[in-house]
């Protein structure tokens, strides 16, 4: 196998990473929604943990891009 192949094939497999962070950020916004509506009163007291978890978890998928784009990019 030829070094530019495995280094697109490397940069697919890392692009596999925001496909992950978005089924992350639906499942995050997806399950607070759900217990908004079955409790509206604590939707408000976890609306700072859901800011969070989408921070974190689209900093993840913004890392995996960053690897994809290293390995297309770099010498």
């Amino acid at each position: 196998m030829e070094a530019e192949a495995a280094k697109f094939i490397g940069a697919g497999l890392a692009c596999l990473g925001m496909g992950g962070a978005a089924l992350g950020l639906g499942r995050i916004f997806g399950d607070f929604l759900t217990g908004a509506l079955r409790n509206p009163s604590a939707a408000d007291g976890q609306f700072g943990r859901l800011i969070l978890g989408f921070a974190v978890t689209e900093a993840l998928g913004i890392f995996s891009l960053l690897v994809a784009l290293l390995l297309l990019f770099a010498v």
